[in-house]
């Protein structure tokens, strides 16, 4: 296991605590949980998207829609 440093604001270091806390975990498996959901969709997505590249164009737009949906 590697030990990594990031350096956030004093504000959003304070809400991801909060955030860790409220879920009654770690701040640390709070990280770990955000970075697998962050690797699980990046890997769906480069599965998922040379294949769509190769079909009908609705495919995509249906993508693209979902990503819109997903990042507010």
């Amino acid at each position: 296991m590697r030990t990594l440093t990031i350096r956030l604001p004093n504000d959003q270091h304070g809400r991801l605590k909060a955030l860790a806390s409220a879920r009654g975990i770690s701040l640390n498996k709070l990280f770990e949980e955000l970075s697998a959901k962050a690797l699980a969709e990046f890997d769906a997505e480069t599965r998922f998207r040379p294949g769509a590249d190769r079909g009908s164009k609705g495919r995509l737009e249906i993508l693209d829609h979902l990503d819109r949906a997903h990042k507010g």
